[in-house]
């Protein structure tokens, strides 16, 4: 059977060695095959050797300009030499340049940035949240272009539910440079029960907000009541807060005084501060109908069991929690009903009593159940990163066995479990890198199988990288490959050649087999 090789060492070498041919000066060193982020890292400091210039007799006159263009005037504090780069997780484990943003629009890339889809392919999640985090300078063709950018990228780690991620990040932009940025901070810091660390800042630095709602609420943390009721009051004659805003602020004041009135209608628009106030007069509203990012506050003790379970699978989901985190919540005591998510807890206490035996028979009768449970509650990937490797050593029978294969496939190992188990279908010939001749008949596994047999990357998107917009063009073949997922399967087959054409094969190959392996 004849077989395409999908090895690292040759997948990108076709674009790799023409970007190096691009970048290479006559006379230079030839290297090996690189993929563009490699090629992009790499810095030769080597130039074309040029004839020694003639003397010329020198003119006492001032420079004349040889253009009527506007010189490009890059601007910056002084004292430093250029825009700070602002990430939490450095290029040498993101692998990502920090000047992946450098060339971009401003403008265009925060627009792009605010408009992403919500992304429901994990490996579509985990490479938004390695951009998102990746230490990198921002654009250069604006003053103030690191502020932009940093609000931008905390404000989508916040829609997608990766509050903490987003607090450190604010914090490391700095939370006293605008307003924007401590409102944003405050936001954050509301959601997980920080806030007094912000009221503190806000107490030394009054101007760092215009929000009177937070300055009513910081004055009420620290029992300053008479400042709190007369800006207040301040608030409500001057029309600077809405009606319901000063409701709500007012039974947060003065609880008693609205004892036995009816509970307040629920805002049309909800806000961390809104929230928080409802939960402090004792109306707690349920976050299951909210923004992602609300169900964090449910991780707090303040939750009930249930509640931190649900939240916790909904931000799992989203790849914005550590799976152990979940793992330790269904671990932490017996189930209390039975029936949706107990039925989950109750698998899950089963299936590791069983592991811990370390009986084949055992796992083997529990993990047809669990595996259905998360299958229907779509936290395969996360039990595949949990259990794959105690599964690998177990020799399980019946449909057990065939759910440990598909675990093994789902899991960052997927290339070691491909090699024990075959080239058996499409699914294990994409983890193995050996594809078989012969396109499938299915619309979406023929999509798939030319992605990885020679179909062309988007050629704009690959042209970006040469522009210094690397972390623009991933964010395009991210949108790309959500459409893909969505049933356009010209679009899924593009996005897979051009993850594979930037040097990202193992997004690309996990992304393939999460398409074909789970049950959506």
């Amino acid at each position: 059977m004849v077989r395409r090789s999908l090895r690292p060492a040759q997948y990108g070498a076709s674009l790799g060695l023409i970007c190096l041919i691009a970048a290479t000066p006559p006379g230079a060193q030839t290297q090996g095959p690189l993929s563009v982020i490699d090629w992009l890292g790499t810095q030769s400091t080597s130039e074309v050797a040029r004839p020694a210039a003639k003397l010329q007799p020198k003119v006492e006159e001032p420079p004349v300009t040889q253009s009527a263009v506007a010189p490009v005037v890059a601007v910056h504090p002084l004292g430093q030499g250029g825009p700070r780069e602002i990430g939490l997780v450095p290029a040498r484990i993101t692998g990502l340049p920090s000047d992946l943003w450098l060339g971009s629009d401003i403008t265009k890339l925060t627009a792009r940035i605010a408009s992403l889809p919500d992304l429901h392919l994990p490996a579509a999640q985990s490479l938004l949240y390695t951009v998102l985090l990746a230490e990198a300078g921002a654009p250069s063709n604006f003053a103030a272009a690191g502020d932009t950018l940093a609000l931008a990228r905390v404000k989508a780690l916040m829609k997608s539910g990766a509050i903490d991620p987003a607090l450190s990040l604010i914090e490391q932009a700095g939370v006293s440079v605008s307003s924007a940025h401590f409102d944003l901070w405050m936001q954050n810091s509301l959601l997980v029960g920080t806030e007094d660390r912000a009221c503190d800042t806000l107490a030394k630095a009054p101007h760092l907000t215009q929000d009177y709602g937070t300055r009513i609420f910081c004055n009420a943390r620290a029992r300053r009541w008479e400042d709190a009721a007369l800006t207040l009051g301040s608030a409500q004659a001057l029309g600077l807060m809405p009606k319901e805003k000063i409701a709500l602020m007012a039974r947060f004041l003065d609880p008693e005084a609205y004892e036995n009135l009816p509970p307040l209608p629920l805002p049309r628009n909800m806000d961390p501060l809104t929230f928080r106030l409802f939960e402090s007069i004792g109306e707690r509203i349920p976050t299951n109908s909210l923004p992602r990012a609300y169900a964090v506050a449910d991780l707090r003790d303040v939750a009930g069991w249930k509640a931190q379970l649900e939240a916790a699978e909904r931000l799992t989901r989203a790849g914005a929690l550590p799976d152990n985190q979940l793992l330790g919540l269904y671990s932490e005591r017996k189930a209390a009903a039975s029936g949706g998510i107990w039925d989950r807890v109750q698998a899950m206490q089963r299936f590791e009593t069983a592991l811990d035996t370390g009986s084949a028979e055992a796992v083997s009768k529990t993990l047809p159940e669990l595996w259905q449970e998360m299958r229907s509650s779509e936290l395969e990937i996360p039990f595949s990163a949990l259990f794959a490797d105690r599964l690998a050593g177990l020799n399980l029978t019946g449909g057990a066995a065939a759910i440990a294969r598909t675990v093994l496939l789902l899991s960052p190992g997927y290339e070691v479990a491909a090699a024990e188990f075959g080239n058996t279908d499409l699914a294990s010939q994409i983890a193995s890198g050996e594809l078989s001749e012969g396109r499938p008949a299915d619309i979406v596994q023929g999509a798939i199988y030319d992605a990885f047999t020679g179909a062309p990357p988007r050629a704009d998107l690959v042209a970006m990288v040469k522009q210094r917009r690397l972390g623009e063009s991933i964010l395009e073949v991210l949108i790309l490959l959500h459409k893909g997922t969505r049933g356009n399967d010209k679009a899924l087959t593009a996005a897979l050649a051009t993850l594979r054409a930037l040097g990202l094969e193992d997004t690309a190959r996990r992304a393939a087999l999460q398409i074909l392996l789970l049950e959506r």
